[in-house]
């Protein structure tokens, strides 16, 4: 993608014009962004306007001090890898990459500046050296924090308390997949739950998986933090819908395509704070110097038009506590 799509996907921001072909201003800054989706992801938009807004707040516009680089991974790790080649092969000031195109970045790039965002567990997956002290050419922002899981089985059994069960869909082949669910067991018991994981590599894992375990009635389901998931997040609504399980899922957008209640990290919020940490490395400061950042703004989103088609009646202690209710 060019500047030009770039800034047609950000419309919402206002940015300089960007300067003639060959007649880059003096002192014009560069910045590579690298993102793990296609380019025709409707998710990113809001993202990445966040980021451009971010940006001007600090006084960098596109064309104008600095020049933006912008490629899609669209979930292929090879993708990341060979993009991540390009973009520190224009020798940018500063790399931003997000989600799943972080571990294709760094197998690359071990000089460059990295501001990461939608990182999942950047120690684990040795991005960084730890999250106070990264210690490498790296920073930024993870996706959650494992405590965040906790709150999903909390949450599930408050808008349902008949709930006795669950099944926690996971990617058993990560660490983030195996420790959410530690997690999940390790509070289950004292919200009266019990626990069963599924993992799920393809889709024909998820009907099948589902329409077993609701064979026994009184089952709910928790769906983790994971790309996987999110790339079958429609077929697994769908099930869910499909056998009457009362869900909770870790991102919003999943509320939005018609999930029951999701509780996560706001991401849009990410991306802007994540322009600070850009700004920061533009006018001098290492990121081996700058902590990794848990998120702070979290939301919680219920969908009652699927609450009422699925018969499910949400507490309404809990419809009060929640930051949006889609009706």
């Amino acid at each position: 993608m060019n500047r030009r799509e770039l800034m047609m996907l950000a419309a919402a921001v206002s940015t300089v014009p960007p300067a003639a072909v060959g007649a880059e201003q003096h002192g014009m800054r560069r910045i590579g962004l690298l993102l793990a989706s296609g380019a025709d992801n409707p998710l990113v938009r809001p993202w990445t306007a966040a980021l451009l807004d971010g940006l001007k707040r600090l006084g960098w516009r596109d064309g104008d001090n600095v020049r933006i680089e912008i490629r899609w991974a669209e979930g292929s790790l090879e993708l990341a890898r060979k993009h991540a080649a390009e973009l520190s092969a224009l020798k940018p000031d500063v790399i931003l990459v997000a989600g799943t195109a972080v571990d294709g970045l760094l197998q690359v790039v071990s000089s460059d500046p990295v501001v990461f965002v939608l990182a999942v567990d950047p120690v684990g997956s040795g991005f960084v050296q730890s999250l106070s002290r990264p210690g490498r050419n790296a920073t930024g922002f993870m996706q959650f924090d494992y405590s965040l899981s906790a709150k999903w089985a909390e949450l599930l059994k408050q808008a349902a308390p008949g709930l006795t069960r669950a099944v926690v869909i996971r990617d058993p082949d990560t660490t983030a997949g195996i420790g959410q669910f530690a997690v999940i067991q390790s509070v289950a018991q004292s919200v009266g739950l019990d626990v069963i994981p599924m993992g799920v590599r393809n889709p024909d894992e998820i009907d099948s998986g589902l329409a077993e375990f609701a064979f026994i009635p009184h089952g709910g389901m928790i769906v983790t933090s994971g790309a996987v998931a999110a790339g079958y997040r429609g077929r697994i609504i769908t099930a869910a819908a499909r056998h009457q399980l009362p869900a909770i899922y870790p991102n919003r957008f999943y509320a939005d395509d018609g999930g029951l209640i999701s509780y996560g990290a706001d991401f849009t919020d990410q991306f802007r704070l994540a322009a600070g940490y850009v700004d920061r490395i533009l006018r001098g400061e290492k990121p081996s110097d700058m902590p990794v950042q848990a998120p702070t703004k979290y939301q919680l989103i219920v969908n009652l038009r699927t609450a009422k088609t699925s018969g499910i009646d949400i507490p309404a202690v809990l419809l009060a506590r929640a930051d949006e209710v889609i009706e």
